[in-house]
């Protein structure tokens, strides 16, 4: 293990990848910063040449083939960011590219990988099926396989971004970085414990698809029955047996994080960083909060944001109403003229703005008794919104909260 991922290789990648690679300066965030209690940096792969970090080890792991390996033509599988990364490097480098993408890839991974020039196989309903097709037909066609985490050539490209992120901020305390297999985190962290001991590296997981966490835990590799996450370029469920070592010599914790956080997160990086992000580039944001610590200079790895728009649209959707910015309110009221009215003039005496509204008049045999009306509002968020549901209460009213159907 000792004489695979050095300091020189280290080196030679940042040389190799910079040719290749956009400057993703550090962002200093002044809203996670006061959230937290602690000064806290992105590091933008989102904005990345193919939209996210894996052009690094791509890129870095092609350099190192032979001239009769490329041309065998290449093979991987991704679920979408590594799939760009190799097609992008093949194109720069004049080989053939196949990559096998679970069929629940999102489109727009699918598009730019084929604008690449890349011939895409669409197979399997997550990463480790399509995986496992691939080494198939590399067998089959004798293409050099590139496998996106278990390969310490990539991991070192990846490992790239710590040399960055030191040369910007030298006394940087904590590096947050997404896990899915295991590559981008364990060459962040080997570097960085090179070039500072004591920095702390702290993986992310997504809670639905956490194989690193149960692999740490018992102390091997191990291989989930499945994943669940929106966070679909770390829906792994087996981490690399090759870097493996690395992360359990390196990573100082695991933290996993349900989706439900990753949407709140999303919102925040839209309307505080104007910045799309994937969910799996979204994991080191949303760990922030289990953090337990002050005053430290923290540096959030955003490592990818290639987001479909559907899947974007749905997010905000979901995230609007984890915060309360949009609910559901169902009242009863006496069907006769000016009630709907009196109600619309509450809300709107405290600044409540309707976006529909459901008149049933036969959810009771006696009308006069009762008709119910459900009604969606927008708010500014959970105050806002109790004030609402307080007023319509001093009114005479007694509304319910119900599922938001929008």
């Amino acid at each position: 293990m000792a004489d695979k991922m050095t300091l020189e290789k280290f080196e030679e990648a940042c040389e190799i990848v910079g040719k290749v690679t956009n400057k993703t300066g550090l962002m200093y965030s002044q809203c996670f910063s006061e959230q937290t209690g602690n000064k806290v940096y992105l590091k933008p792969e989102n904005m990345q040449k193919t939209g996210a970090f894996k052009i690094r080890g791509a890129y870095y792991k092609i350099s190192t083939l032979s001239e009769e390996d490329r041309q065998k033509g290449l093979i991987t599988a991704s679920a979408g960011n590594h799939a760009q990364g190799v097609a992008y490097a093949a194109r720069e480098y004049g080989c053939k590219a196949v990559i096998v993408m679970p069929t629940t890839t999102p489109l727009i991974k699918v598009n730019h990988t084929k604008e690449y020039g890349a011939e895409v196989v669409l197979y399997g309903n997550d990463y480790d099926e399509a995986c496992a097709h691939a080494v198939e037909l590399s067998k089959e066609h004798g293409y050099t396989f590139i496998h996106p985490f278990d390969d310490l050539d990539v991991a070192t490209g990846q490992g790239t971004i710590s040399m960055e992120i030191f040369k910007e901020l030298p006394l940087v305390d904590y590096i947050l970085v997404p896990i899915g297999g295991g590559g981008l985190a364990s060459g962040v962290a080997t570097l960085a414990k090179m070039l500072n001991s004591k920095i702390k590296v702290i993986g992310v997981e997504p809670t639905g698809a956490n194989c690193m966490e149960q692999s740490l835990k018992k102390g091997e590799v191990i291989c989930l029955d499945h994943s669940a996450t929106i966070a679909d370029g770390t829906a792994v469920r087996k981490p690399g047996e090759k870097i493996f070592p690395y992360i359990q010599k390196n990573i100082d914790q695991v933290i996993s994080v349900p989706d439900d956080e990753l949407i709140v997160a999303f919102l925040d990086m839209v309307e505080n960083h104007k910045m799309i992000v994937e969910g799996s580039g979204l994991l080191s944001v949303a760990a922030l909060k289990h953090l337990d610590v002050k005053n430290k200079k923290i540096v959030c790895i955003l490592s990818g944001g290639n987001m479909d728009i559907i899947t974007m649209s749905s997010v905000v959707r979901h995230g609007l109403i984890q915060r309360d910015r949009i609910f559901s309110i169902s009242v009863l009221l006496p069907d006769k003229p000016g009630e709907l009215v009196r109600v619309a003039s509450v809300i709107a005496k405290e600044q409540g703005n309707v976006i529909r509204l459901d008149h049933n008049q036969f959810v009771s045999i006696n009308r006069n008794a009762a008709v119910e009306l459900k009604i969606t509002l927008e708010a500014f968020g959970s105050e806002h919104k109790q004030r609402i549901i307080k007023a319509l209460q001093e009114n005479g009213y007694t509304p319910k909260n119900i599922s938001v159907n929008i």
